[in-house]
This record gives structure tokens, sequence and C-alpha cells, in this order.
């Protein structure tokens, strides 16, 4: 394996030892401590785990023989930090500093305008102007942006074209994408795909929940990138079907989720079997403390480069506070669910999310679920009948928070408020996309008021907050926003 590439630069935690800062030295401050939500307990925590990606992380008698006896990763402080806290010598650049400009003139392939277009993208955002330049020459990037800020095109042109002219060896793969969930491996495949046929590469998708005969013999035919799931793209380098030395170009895409869900020790042991000296991209919504030291690690000099504020909301959202009693809520949400537009409903559990679905259908209005329970094949007819119109309604939980791009849902509504105001942001952030504008509502309890302000100020969002019951005209101002 090769030796992990470090930054020079000083890192934050100056005066500690390496090997300490890379085992998480320290305990954070609890963040939920002035809310009353305590910490998530271990045994919840794997379910999110398993609920949120579908890729369970390996049992010990699962792993590679030589990481049997490594010694278990501790929690890692978690703190947000700003951008140029962690690279004190690099570049930040916000929105206002990306001019406008063409593909093209940021040094696009000829051969990628057109399928570019065909994505709907026909002049780059601002993540993309920022870093495209950079990425396009071969240079490391870490970038940061809001979700729905145009991340996935600003690695896939650079991925694409630093790869094009060449073929890969069966089961060497030359460009590897790495994800947390697998609705955002989908996601992400759309888009590189097309852009990959443009310049004859080809590209896949490894994760879990699905067998593995059809994996295989995509890796085995000499797929060119693979976008994958880390836990079942090491099962399959395990079992000898996959190698990562070939791999010229990386990207790690929703870096902090992946921290959240525990995969940064096996996503460690991807980058080190990936070829030295090849280039590598980190792209997240956020940056913790987690993320740095990854980056430290194994990004050499990056370009860094953050669009947007760490937590900055949309500002085309409307974010609204619903006061309800116990007895209304269920009529609140049917008159919210109902119209003809998509709307988007989040619960904290599968078990919500498949009766919300089936109680709204039954009264008449057309909805599907999304959680871990279901087989991917029951996943995908889902997000196709709500991505066709043929539902209107998608009841989730918070897989569907990351991963999940469809156009034109205009209302977001947290049925449970979640625990965490990074949480909330990535789940409002599946309304008021690429500029459109879009509603988020928070169903609130009364006991569950000073939770929602306190969830609220972390966010740094001041939302308009009313009282709501069946019928009222404070709920019809919502339904008419």
């Amino acid at each position: 394996m090769s030796t992990p590439r470090t930054d020079p630069r000083p890192q934050p935690g100056a005066g500690r030892s390496r090997r300490r800062r890379r085992r998480g030295s320290g305990t954070p401050a609890d963040p939920t401590a002035r809310t009353g939500l305590g910490p998530t307990p271990p045994r919840a925590a794997a379910q999110h785990h398993r609920d949120a990606t579908g890729d369970a992380a390996q049992r010990p008698n699962h792993r590679p023989n030589q990481q049997r006896n490594q010694r278990p990763n501790r929690r890692q402080d978690t703190t947000e930090r700003p951008t140029a806290a962690l690279f004190p010598a690099a570049t930040v650049t916000t929105t206002n500093d990306a001019e406008s400009t063409t593909f093209g003139a940021l040094g696009v392939p000829p051969q990628l305008i057109g399928p570019l277009a065909a994505l709907g993208a026909s002049s780059p955002f601002p993540i993309q102007s920022a870093t495209l330049p950079a990425t396009l020459g071969g240079r490391d990037v870490l970038g940061r942006g809001r979700t729905g800020s145009g991340k996935t095109i600003a690695f896939a042109v650079p991925l694409v074209a630093r790869l094009a002219g060449d073929r890969a060896r069966p089961g060497r793969p030359r460009g590897l994408v790495l994800v947390p969930t697998r609705e955002l491996a989908n996601q992400v495949l759309r888009t590189v795909a097309p852009l990959a046929k443009a310049v004859g590469l080809r590209a896949t998708t490894v994760y879990g929940g699905v067998g593995y005969g059809a994996q295989v013999t995509a890796l085995k035919s000499g797929v060119d990138i693979v976008i994958a799931c880390p836990g079942r793209l090491e099962d399959l380098i395990t079992q000898g079907a996959c190698r990562l030395d070939q791999v010229e170009v990386t990207v790690l895409d929703e870096a902090d989720h992946m921290a959240d869900l525990g995969f940064l020790p096996v996503v460690r042991r991807l980058l080190r079997a990936t070829a030295p000296g090849g280039q590598r991209m980190l792209f997240s919504a956020t940056l913790d403390n987690g993320i740095s030291v990854l980056a430290g690690d194994f990004l050499s000099d990056p370009a860094v480069h953050a669009v947007d504020d760490e937590s900055s909301p949309v500002q085309a959202m409307t974010h609204r506070v619903l006061l309800v009693q116990g007895s209304d809520r269920a009529a609140v949400i049917r008159e919210l669910a109902a119209g003809t537009g998509r709307r988007l409903l989040f619960t904290r559990t599968k078990h919500g999310a498949r009766k919300w679905a089936r109680a709204l259908t039954k009264s008449g209005i057309p909805a599907v679920d999304l959680h871990g329970n279901l087989s991917q094949g029951a996943r995908e007819r889902n997000l196709a009948a709500f991505s066709s119109g043929k539902a209107t309604v998608l009841v989730a939980t918070d897989i569907a928070a990351r991963g999940i791009h469809v156009d034109d849902i205009e209302l977001v509504v947290h049925l449970d408020p979640p625990a965490e105001h990074k949480a909330y942001l990535h789940r409002s952030g599946r309304t008021a996309r690429a500029g459109a504008g879009g509603t988020v509502v928070t169903i609130t309890l009364p006991e569950q008021r000073d939770d929602v302000r306190a969830l609220m100020r972390k966010a740094h969002i001041t939302p308009t907050v009313v009282s709501a019951t069946p019928g009222s005209d404070n709920l019809a101002a919502v339904l008419a926003a």
C-alpha cells in the first residue's frame, strides 16, 4: 500500500502529536446540552447507520485479516471550524468572489459542453467556477458548498476530463468516487455516466443492499470509474474483485456524512490503497474537525474553496414553525400534504414513514415512502413515482436528506423535528435548489418548542412562528406561499 501524503502546513491542534490528533484526542463539548436532547445511544446510532446507507459496517470477521486487531475508532471532535482555520494558507472563495463565466472559459473540454447542457448545466455555479481551474489542472481540492450548490458537476467534470484518452484494465478502475449512501451513488452516476460516455469511458456503482454478482461482473469488465459506498467496496477488494492501485483520481463526496456514519476508518484504508501521487478532491457541505484531519493526511497542498458559510441557509427558502396541539397534528399534516405540487415529508423513524405514506394514500393523497427497510428495487420504484408525479408526496427518513435530487419540490415538512441543526439544513436543502424558491415547515408540539428554538438558533435561521389548526388562516398562508 502507498504511504498517505500529508499537508506540511500547521494543522488545528498544534502542540499535540499527530498520533493523538488522528485518534480524536479530547472530548468535544456536548452540542445538545442546552436543548435537552442527549447524545445518540450506541444502538440507535447503529440503526441510523443501517437506515441511512443500506451498507452496514463490516463485522470483525468480515474484515481483512490484517485489520481484525485494529484499535476501534475513537470519537472525534466534531466541532465546526471555519475553513480558513483548517488551512490558514489556503484561498477561501465566497459566492461573491465567483464571477459569471462559461464552462469553456474555465477549461472544460469541448466534448463535455454538450452533455453538461443536456444535464441542465448551461453555465457554471459558483462552486464550479471556483474549483474547476484548479481541479482540471490536477490540483487537490477541498471544496465546501451547501446542499444543492452544484458540487457533483464540480468534481465530475475534472474526474472525467483527466481520465479521458485511456482505458482501465479489468478490476483496476482509474477513477473512484466515495459516497455515504446508495441513493447518492445513483445520483452521482446519473451525472458522471453521460460525461464519461462522451469521452469513451464507463462508470458503475458499488453499494450494499443488493447482490454482488452484477457489481463483480462490471468490475471485471474493466470499468473506468467506480462510484462506491466504502463498506461494500472494501468487501469486494477483500474478495479479490477489485484493486485500487491504478486509481489516478479520487473523490470524497459528502465527506461529513461519511464521518457521521462512522466510515472514516474504512475511507482511510481505501485512500491508502490508491495510487501514490494521484489527484484527490474532497467535497462536503460542512467541514468539521474529523474532515480537517482527513484532509490534512491525504490532500497535498489543496486549493480550498468555500462557497457560502458552512451552515448558511438558502436565501430563497421560507422557514416556518407551526405550533400545533397533539390532537390537531394529523389533520394539519394531511392539509400540508394535499395539493398538486411535490411535497417531501420527513420523519425520524421508518415506522413513521410507512404509516404516513399509507395514511395519506388512503385519504386520497398519492404518497410513497423511502427508508432503510425497503429493497433497492422498492426504493427506485418509489423515487420514480415521486419524480414522475405519479405520487405527489414522499415520506422519508433522513436517508433522503442527502443524495436525492428531485426538481421542483415546493414544500419540505419536518413531521418530527430533527435532533441537530445540520440534519435540519440537509433535510431542508431538498427544496429551493439551484436558485429556485421553496418553503420549509417544522411541525412543533408544545413539548418540542424549546428544542426547536435551540435547533433554529444553531442553524442560524429565524423562522416565522405561528400557531396552526386545521383550516386556519395561518395554515392556508403556508399552502399559498
